[in-house]
């Protein structure tokens, strides 16, 4: 992979301390990296414990500066202690990348139940509230930092089928610029990335659901997605992560409050689910 933003001086990231929530796997593991290749030191937290030790030490490897941490982001006091730890340990916290969030299971508004919409709402936005409450109060004293968050496509263009997660990433768009407001007057950028379709594990199951949904193969699904992007393909994680890093970068000193879509050019998909059958009514016997 080239990348000739990594090895000029406006897009190194030498000696500053980062965190990436939800870098075990997926997008968070590829910006961790990009993150990692461009000089920053790297803390990988994540809930689930033994694969972000595994993700980081596959870092190491790599010769990068990455360290592992168990973080559940739904526990507002486990979020507090970690980023008091974190200082303790690290000095100051130069960037925060919140990246993890939660998929919801394709189901129209009318039969989503109440604990999927709770659990979507509560990793993607209540989780990224508290990481950003958390890192606001460090780098307000510090007068000095960086956060990205997250956000998605569904939060600027509603899709069919996924009510909570559209809800969360709108939510989540509207605390960066919020957010970012704030923080202004301390010299702290705050800016969200919008990423398009990227074929993760997340969006792997997303799209099995959908598939299941529209009574058509998990192939043409996929296919139809990629031509519905006008670059006429999936995105790769090292994109988005690039686009990341290029928000936590020097190139991008005068940037705040902003939402960078990183989308082959897709702005959203607007289709319509296909009408249900309506049930007959169950036939009653005369006699």
């Amino acid at each position: 992979m080239i990348d000739t933003a990594a090895d000029c001086p406006e897009g190194r990231l030498n000696g500053l301390n980062a965190v990436v929530t939800g870098a075990a796997q997926g997008l968070g593991l590829a910006i961790a990296e990009e993150l990692g290749r461009r000089g920053a030191h790297v803390t990988m937290a994540d809930v689930q414990a033994e694969k972000v030790r595994k993700a980081a030490a596959g870092l190491g490897e790599k010769g990068l500066q990455a360290e592992p941490a168990t973080l559940d982001i739904t526990d507002s006091r486990a979020v507090k202690e970690f980023f008091g730890a974190f200082v303790g340990a690290r000095g100051r916290l130069d960037i925060l990348v919140n990246n993890a969030g939660s998929r919801q299971s394709v189901t129209e508004v009318a039969e989503l139940g109440d604990r999927e919409w709770d659990r979507v709402l509560g990793v993607t936005l209540t989780g990224t509230f508290y990481c950003c409450r958390s890192a606001a109060a460090v780098m307000q004293r510090q007068e000095s930092g960086c956060i990205v968050n997250m956000a998605s496509v569904n939060g600027q263009s509603a899709a069919a089928l996924v009510a909570a997660y559209n809800a969360a990433k709108a939510g989540v768009i509207s605390l960066t610029r919020t957010l970012a407001l704030e923080l202004a007057p301390y010299g702290v950028r705050v800016n969200a990335v919008s990423p398009g379709p990227v074929y993760t594990d997340f969006n792997r199951q997303n799209m099995a659901e959908r598939a299941l949904s529209l009574k058509i193969s998990e192939e043409e699904i996929i296919q139809r997605v990629a031509k519905s992007i006008p670059l006429g393909r999936w995105g790769e994680p090292h994109e988005i992560a690039q686009g990341v890093a290029f928000l936590c970068s020097p190139a991008a000193t005068w940037i705040t409050g902003e939402v960078l879509r990183v989308s082959g050019g897709l702005e959203g998909v607007s289709a319509t689910p296909p009408k249900k059958a309506k049930e007959k009514p169950a036939s009653s016997d005369s006699g």
